[in-house]
């Protein structure tokens, strides 16, 4: 990644988790980047838990190809092999492995989609029937199975990508 996306990267990921934290009105952890890992923002659900949401860069400009798009991907309990729910204390179950959800953005369109994704997340957490609101910017959804809904692209990523690839 080149230096000006992996700065872009930071300020988006630092800014979208402030913002989820207090949008999510239960106590959310940030967690420091690792050498080689980025931070994450996690929380305890009603059924504690652990939930985690992460922001990473799943394509770039790099010094081979500086016309690459730099795409976003928010995932919600996918992506972050290294959580440890050890640091949530004896009330934690465990990490919540029952529903996952990436969505593919555009950096301009992550913020967003913060009030979107906090209500999905809470649509989930009670267990109730799936409503969900009308997002920010037209989306489709890329079910890794069928029936399955937990990957979604905005129309502006999808045809960035595809662009560049038929470039």
């Amino acid at each position: 990644m080149t230096p000006d996306a992996i700065r872009k990267v930071g300020q988006l990921r630092q800014e979208f988790y402030q913002r989820f934290t207090a949008a999510m009105n239960v106590p959310v952890n940030i967690s420091s980047a690792y050498t080689g890992n980025f931070s994450i923002a996690s929380w305890i659900d009603d059924s504690y838990r652990m939930n985690y949401v992460c922001i990473y860069a799943c394509a770039a400009p790099d010094a081979l190809i500086l016309e690459r798009p730099l795409l976003l991907r928010v995932a919600i309990n996918r992506g972050a092999g290294a959580v440890s729910a050890t640091k949530w204390g004896k009330s934690c179950q465990g990490l919540n492995r029952s529903w996952q959800f990436e969505l593919t953005l555009l950096p301009e369109e992550v913020l967003d989609f913060l009030p979107w994704v906090v209500h999905l997340i809470k649509s989930r957490s009670k267990e109730a029937a799936l409503n969900i609101v009308v997002p920010p910017h037209p989306i489709d959804f890329k079910p890794s199975y069928p029936r399955s809904f937990d990957n979604a692209w905005s129309h502006s990523a999808g045809s960035k990508i595809a662009t560049q690839f038929l470039s």
